[in-house]
């Protein structure tokens, strides 16, 4: 089947070409990616496509351990997650609340000065949270253009009593300056140079008395676009319902192996993109098992348990397979 590829994916191809930095041809993989459509002719090509991404952030993550000057974070777990916001909205105190790490926290402006790094569990998997310092002040933008960029999800910080849709505003504007927009279904908007993450808006100190109707202004502007949640991170409100808003909004499955005869083992998943086939969970578990891959049973989103189902069937979180090759 012929892949039938868009001109705008050879534009994209083009920027590959003359790509110098890391992050440049990460973009022009990416956006590659998003443009391509997807099916039978063009599952090859997607897989490269990924294999060059992870080679080339292999690489980057190579050069900026030994270079202070690139402000690059390792990403850890299931997915990396980037706290932004304005001047004492409580990032910190949140990252405190709902991971095991102690970021300096004050009533000061810019009391965090570097990102802070903090591993959420939720269920049965652990989320990189870095905490950044405010967008708006003097060296954020060194820290963010990399970090922000390069994370799979971008939180919105914000303090519902104090008018949070400017503040959102702000942000977006902030980061749109940066080059990083919300992520969008529009294929053209990713050959414009800009990278495109998921975002998902966080309305803190809900337990003050104005709070309320500030958020239900923030969702009126907002619920469309993002996802948006409110919490008391000083009060413990609502960060059962942050920490599964961070995972939906990650858009990724939990998908567990087991071989046949044997128990599966639901402690250690194999963490998919949304939308991910058979044929994806097999080349995660080992490159050739893609190739190789004749048919698995599933237990979970089947008809019936132990269903055979083809390398092309869609996974569902909490699916377990086993693969037959």
């Amino acid at each position: 089947m012929p892949a039938n590829l868009p001109p705008q994916y050879f534009e994209a191809e083009k920027r590959l070409r003359m790509a110098k930095s890391p992050e440049e041809k990460i973009e022009a993989l990416e956006a590659m990616l998003a443009i391509m459509p997807r099916h039978k002719g063009t599952d090859k090509l997607h897989a490269d496509l990924r294999r060059k991404i992870a080679k080339i952030s292999e690489e980057a993550e190579r050069k900026y351990a030994t270079s202070r000057k690139s402000f690059y974070i390792r990403k850890e777990g299931a997915g990396q997650v980037v706290l932004v916001g304005l001047p004492n909205v409580g990032k910190s105190q949140l990252l405190a609340a709902i991971t095991e790490a102690s970021p300096e926290i004050a009533d000061y402006p810019f009391t965090t000065q570097a990102p802070v790094i903090g591993m959420m569990r939720f269920e049965n998997i652990q989320i990189q949270l870095v905490d950044t310092p405010a967008v708006t002040g003097r060296d954020s933008r060194v820290w963010l253009n990399n970090i922000a960029r390069n994370a799979d999800l971008i939180a919105i910080i914000v303090d519902l009593n104090n008018q949070p849709v400017d503040q959102v505003e702000t942000i977006l504007q902030e980061l749109d300056s940066m080059g990083i927009i919300p992520t969008t279904n529009d294929a053209q908007e990713a050959t414009i140079g800009k990278r495109q993450r998921e975002m998902l808006i966080v309305g803190n100190k809900n337990d003050l008395e104005s709070s309320s109707a500030h958020m239900g202004r923030l969702q009126t502007q907002y619920n469309a676009q993002f996802p948006v949640i409110a919490v008391s991170a000083k009060e413990g409100n609502g960060l059962e319902d942050v920490k599964r808003g961070i995972f939906e909004a990650l858009d990724i499955i939990r998908v567990y192996t087991k071989t046949p005869g044997a128990k599966s083992d639901l402690t250690d998943p194999v963490i998919l993109r949304r939308g991910s086939t058979l044929k994806d969970a097999a080349e995660s578990v080992h490159k050739d098992f893609r190739s190789n891959l004749r048919y698995a049973l599933l237990w979970g989103s089947g008809k019936f348990d132990g269903q055979r189902v083809s390398p092309e069937h869609v996974l569902q979180d909490g699916d377990v397979i086993e693969l037959h090759i």
